[in-house]
């Protein structure tokens, strides 16, 4: 009996033991992060980016790798669910029609021109869906959805990879960018919200540059950005009418949905009924807070912007446009919304 209860606690302290040392980094990160955030005033997700930035030797081969991999996709995955504590069904109407209208616009025009775009620079039609999905959409993780859905092409590993490393980057640097963006415009906090939910890739960095300017900025940013990863469908969908065909033999597809967006979803569903207590809503809350800000410092320990180097141009360019068209695209819908 001692014997197995023994090999039991081995079994479960194994992967703890495993991942300890790069949570562990990215935790002393953010506590760091933290600190000179509340002695500077700098917005403390920035603070933790560019540290992490300065720590990503850590993420190589070594004990910290697979921590910090945790932090960043597993770990970040929950802060963001625990963000469904935050909103309410009531907010979610506030925000009326025209963000949802918005939203669907700006995806459907950003694919098409990206597109067209792949095809004029020589590209395969695809690979344009491939980039705009994830630029207009939610990054990474949009882009690992739609290969999944593509047929089988021996250069299929290759862009999908190239989408995943730019389209992370190019999130990085407007989660610096956008948000000095939005205040050199004086935009107040809701249209901040919707510009940066709608422009910013990926989720994580929409959740840092929203919460870095205000609760109310991150709170309309992360309802616009989740509205976008329930796009995933319809242009999953419209992916797979396009290619009109199936999975290799052996391979699964992946969710239509993050498991993330839907805990999200039925936290804010559970926290519009008032069940919940507010000490829980508070707890669950600053926990979500402290894993967001260790996870951006393991984004950051990730990035390796050296990778680039080995890319053509054409490609760069693509997607740089494609985020620009977006930016601007965005910008005008804001202009004209009510």
């Amino acid at each position: 009996m001692s014997a197995a209860l023994a090999a039991a606690g081995e079994s479960v302290l194994r992967p703890v033991a495993r991942l300890a040392p790069g949570v562990i980094a990215a935790a002393v990160t953010a506590a760091a992060a933290s600190f000179l955030s509340e002695h500077y005033g700098a917005p403390v997700m920035l603070f933790a980016l560019l540290l992490g930035l300065a720590m990503n030797f850590l993420a190589a081969d070594g004990p910290c790798a697979p921590g910090i991999e945790f932090a960043a996709r597993t770990l970040l995955r929950a802060a963001v669910a625990l963000l469904g504590l935050r909103i309410t069904a009531g907010q979610v109407a506030a925000l009326g029609w025209a963000p949802v209208l918005g939203v669907v616009v700006s995806v459907v025009l950003t694919i098409t021109m990206s597109m067209l775009a792949a095809r004029l620079m020589g590209f395969r039609p695809l690979f344009g869906l491939l980039s705009g999905g994830a630029t207009a959409i939610c990054g990474a993780s949009a882009a690992l959805a739609l290969s999944a859905a593509f047929p089988a092409h021996p250069q299929k590993d290759k862009a999908t990879t190239f989408t995943v490393i730019l389209v992370s980057a190019l999130s990085t640097s407007a989660m610096i960018a956008y948000p000095m963006l939005v205040q050199a415009l004086h935009m107040d906090a809701p249209h901040a919200g919707m510009f940066l939910g709608a422009t910013i890739h990926d989720v994580a960095q929409v959740v840092g540059a929203g919460y870095g300017l205000s609760k109310e900025t991150g709170d309309v940013a992360t309802l616009v950005k989740m509205i976008l990863v329930a796009m995933l469908l319809p242009v999953i969908l419209f992916a797979t009418i396009l290619t009109r065909s199936q999975h290799a033999p052996g391979t699964t597809r992946p969710p239509l949905l993050p498991g993330f967006a839907v805990v999200f979803a039925l936290l804010v569903a559970l926290n519009s009924t008032g069940w919940i207590p507010q000490a829980v809503s508070s707890l669950g809350n600053e926990v979500s807070r402290v894993c967001l800000i260790a996870a951006i410092a393991a984004i950051g320990m990730k990035t390796q912007l050296k990778d680039l180097a080995t890319v053509g141009l054409k490609p760069v360019a693509l997607m740089l446009g494609e985020t620009v068209f977006l930016a601007i695209l965005v910008l005008a819908l804001l202009r004209w919304a009510p």
